[in-house]
């Protein structure tokens, strides 16, 4: 088998509006062809001998469907059963004699991702190839060649031009095709028609000896159709969706652990309650807990967190991340479409696919637009038969083509489309997971930012406040006790100690009591940590732990820690002009000392979930227009009253929260991000409306009285598409 028909087998999408969101479908059936699929490299492929003898050694393999080599890659793909496994596979290529390695997952995914730019980049070589040899044909018609000579240069174009229009047109072709079939009129039909106008006329007048054929302009017109598809692909493949990304991080196959065996088997096999076995390097191929091993997994592409975290037994993994330093043993609790990686990707491919408003203004147009077209087209054809007196059918048919082709709707479909595409993956990247299809264009309409506080701004975890204001030996006592509890302010106040280099004191017979804290003896007294009423100290109205010593009472005060860029997103908020509140069903004075710290103005505390829920539904009545960030699973009812809604939420919860937009990560900067993003998104979509409207208006009149030719036509309707996508792709 050649490269060129393993390319061909690669399905191509011609309309760049249809390709440019992927659907939740099209992440299915990538998924479900990976399964199957085993890629390998051969580092050691040189020849066409290779092609044979590698696809029949590996198609004898029991189960092994098909095998085809690509030799400009020096890689195989398999298709087989799922017992078929790359090691078997390997085994058998080097019993004869050829090296051979699983291709990495990472290399797999980008190729899946640039399949379809590879055969779009074939067919335009192609094309290339045969326009350079047909213009060169032309040059001696042009000279002056006459009679039987210019009749065998044109047969000769001929037969170079109608089958390179054939197969580099099959992109458009088979779109305009799959349209009809469906009853529709396709934004390829018209590309379609204008190729085959061409190409006809060009062997009518070659039939009858007429002094022009117009083979060179087919090829060119296919050339220069092809050269858009293909930089429009780029441009969207730079600015790969969210989906996308997830999709890429799903691992086909693992290692399950069967009688201590190591068998490798296809995801899809892999069920909760199976053991699997996860090497250093290697990403989480199920969501499970660790029961062996101890490592440092790698996050960052699910929550944005840099830091590796340690990984132990009992710790939670999930499908995506990276296993680092050591081998981990893990206990299966959900593989394939069950995992959280999974749905995610589901869940992200369907909301970017969703309808917003512009999506169905732009599908509306689209719809008019593509009959209207046809209409034009024809319409040009009978007034220019009519102008010429009926007598020259070619500079009619030029017209019509012309028009055909620069009026395509492309940009229009690419509008919308390559826009959220744009916006879904930078707001990933961020750490920003968007899982409603119309939280982008109400994002750009917020004016008011409502937060929670507990587990949104906060991480809930406490923290001591002016430890350096204490007595150092007071600190060093407590600091001793605090070691002996499980309890969170003993564990932070010993973090906080240990943080302020105080190192605890020698305190003896330590031992916790339930309900009141922990007690011991120092130089021959007892001290006492915990409980202001146990420790003979008056509770103070804040989060506080007590300590008893030497007869006096010593308050260690605590603030929930701030999240990582909580005061920068506030800041950024308040500098766009949005109007920034704190509600929290805390006491007052943490709530108001958070507060001060983030500088946000408008504060109310000892707010329950309902009041929340109330208050936002106060300020929508107003005409206002509100982002509510807060806890996804506990402030249900205020996420949903709200314009749009953002929630702080781990991987595996991110399928499950109430909220539009899911932040991934602790860092709540990308919040501010978030907002400036939906604005100059909406802002991207009005521009490439208004790109596209004004190139019809300029273009087509243009093309209607003669003045475009099908050449200029082709290469008018490609800029104005990759114009409206390079203008996606400037969001920031």
């Amino acid at each position: 088998m050649t490269v060129a028909e393993d390319f061909g087998r690669a399905p191509v999408s011609a309309c760049p509006a249809c390709a440019v969101v992927p659907a939740a479908e099209r992440i299915a059936a990538l998924r479900a062809e990976r399964e199957g699929r085993i890629v390998l490299s051969l580092p050691g492929a040189d020849g066409a001998e290779t092609i044979s003898a590698v696809e029949a050694a590996l198609q004898a393999v029991p189960g092994v469907r098909s095998a085809r080599v690509n030799l400009t890659l020096k890689r195989v793909s398999v298709d087989a059963a799922p017992e078929v496994t790359p090691a078997w596979l390997i085994a058998v290529l080097a019993g004869e004699g050829r090296e051979a390695h699983e291709l990495d997952p990472g290399q797999l995914s980008a190729t899946e991702t640039d399949r379809q730019g590879r055969d779009l980049l074939m067919r335009l070589g192609v094309a290339f190839f045969s326009m350079m040899n047909v213009m060169l044909l032309s040059v001696a018609v042009w000279s002056g060649a006459e009679d039987a000579t210019r009749d065998l240069f044109h047969w000769i174009s001929g037969a170079i031009a109608l089958p390179t229009v054939i197969f580099a047109g099959q992109p458009f072709f088979r779109s305009a095709w799959a349209s009809l079939r469906a009853g529709r009129l396709g934004m390829d039909v018209p590309i379609s028609l204008a190729l085959i106008l061409a190409s006809s006329i060009s062997v009518y007048e070659t039939w009858m000896s007429g002094e022009h054929a117009y083979f060179d302009a087919a090829v060119m017109l296919a050339f220069f159709l092809l050269l858009g598809r293909y930089l429009d692909h780029r441009t969207r493949a730079i600015a790969r969706s969210a989906a996308e990304e997830l999709a890429a991080l799903e691992v086909p196959r693992a290692v399950v652990l069967e009688d201590g065996v190591e068998v490798e088997r296809a995801i899809s096999t892999v069920a909760p309650g199976d053991t699997v076995l996860v090497r250093p390097g290697a990403r989480m191929p199920v969501d499970g807990v660790v029961v062996k091993g101890a490592s440092e997994v790698d996050r960052s592409l699910l929550t944005g967190e840099s830091l590796p975290v340690q990984a132990a037994e009992g710790t939670v993994v999930s499908a995506g991340e990276v296993n680092l330093t050591g081998p981990l043993t893990v206990r299966v609790t959900a593989a394939g479409k069950d995992s959280s990686l999974h749905r995610m990707a589901d869940l992200v491919a369907v909301a970017e696919g969703a309808k917003t408003r512009y999506t169905s203004l732009a599908d509306r147009a689209a719809k008019l637009y593509s009959p209207l077209v046809h209409i034009l087209s024809f319409s040009a054809f009978g007034y220019w038969m009519w102008a010429t007196g009926g007598g020259d059918v070619r500079y009619a048919i030029n017209i019509s083509a012309a028009v055909l082709i620069i009026t395509c709707p492309c940009a229009l479909g690419l509008a919308v489309p390559a826009v959220i595409t744009s916006a879904s993956g930078r707001l990933f990247r961020k750490g920003l997971l968007i899982k409603h299809g119309t939280a982008l264009e109400r994002l750009a309409e917020v004016d008011t930012v409502v937060f929670d506080k507990t587990g949104t701004l906060t991480l809930g975890v406490p923290e001591p406040v002016a430890l350096a204001e204490q007595p150092r030996e007071a600190v060093a006592v407590a600091a001793a006790l605090a070691a002996g509890s499980s309890h969170p302010l003993a564990r932070a106040l010993a973090e906080g100690a240990r943080a302020a280099g105080i190192a605890p004191v020698a305190v003896e017979d330590i031992r916790e009591v339930p309900g009141h804290g922990v007690e011991g003896r120092w130089r021959g007294g007892r001290v006492r940590l915990g409980r202001g009423d146990w420790c003979g100290a008056d509770a103070l109205p804040v989060t506080a732990t007590y300590l008893s010593l030497n007869g006096a009472t010593h308050a260690f005060v605590f603030t929930d820690r701030p999240r990582p860029g909580a005061a920068e997103a506030v800041r950024a908020l308040q500098a766009a002009g949005l109007r920034v509140e704190l509600l929290s069903g805390d006491t007052e004075a943490p709530v108001r000392e958070l507060a001060e710290r983030l500088g946000i103005a408008d504060w109310r505390a000892g707010v329950l979930p309902e009041a929340k829920a109330a208050r936002v539904a106060a300020l929508s009545a107003e005409g206002r227009k509100v982002l509510m960030v807060g806890d996804g699973l506990n402030d249900t009812a205020a996420l949903a009253a709200a314009h749009v809604s953002i929630s702080p939420a781990t991987a595996l919860d991110a399928a499950r929260v109430a909220s539009d937009i899911v932040l991934l990560g602790q860092d709540m900067a990308p919040i501010a991000d978030a907002v400036r993003i939906g604005r100059q998104s909406a802002r991207r979509m009005v521009e490439n409306f208004l790109i596209s409207g004004g190139y019809n208006v300029v273009a087509v009149p243009l093309a209607l009285v003669g003045m475009a030719t099908p050449l200029a036509a082709a290469l008018a309707m490609s800029l104005s598409s990759i114009t409206v996508s390079l203008n996606a792709m400037r969001l920031k």
